[in-house]
């Protein structure tokens, strides 16, 4: 199965802040559910709470360390190695790791594939991605893409294997 981190993040690394995305790009909305309907995806509790609801056409689940979370049409687990046992349990190909900060930094050295979508801007925040290692990842392919209407900053969509 391949665990892959679907990510969205500034030039500074910033990935939201007070538990929200900073910068409205629909481009990136739209390519995140291409790449994500059907699928499990793996998602830490704050992240979770940051929607509205479940993401509908996927199968979430919660890493939390709370016992007694509970989260309606939500599959709950305490360790990421169950959510990934869940996944692959369930025959899953592709499993989506949607953050939030510490999920990633949990999970960065397992994953097998980023799908990161670099926002060409500096923004605050407080919750960052952690520093990817270049030497521990190939570039696949990148897509550039210059503001429009609707998306106001320069972007690139980039997938990384792992070497």
């Amino acid at each position: 199965m391949i665990k892959s981190i679907i990510v969205a993040k500034s030039d500074n690394n910033v990935i939201g802040k007070e538990n929200d995305l900073v910068w409205h790009m629909p481009a990136d909305l739209k390519h995140f559910k291409n790449k994500t309907m059907g699928h499990y995806i793996i998602m830490g509790r704050k992240t979770l709470e940051s929607m509205d609801k479940p993401l509908p056409g996927r199968t979430t689940i919660v890493v939390t360390r709370n016992k007694h979370y509970k989260a309606e049409g939500c599959l709950i687990v305490h360790d990421v190695n169950d959510a990934f046992q869940i996944a692959e349990e369930n025959k899953q190909e592709e499993v989506f790791i949607l953050g939030g900060a510490e999920i990633y930094k949990i999970t960065l050295h397992l994953a097998d594939k980023i799908y990161l979508t670099e926002i060409k801007a500096t923004f605050e925040g407080d919750a960052f991605f952690p520093e990817i290692n270049r030497q521990e990842w190939r570039e696949v392919r990148r897509d550039e893409y210059e503001p429009d209407e609707k998306n106001p900053y320069p972007y690139a969509f980039v997938d990384l294997v792992r070497k």
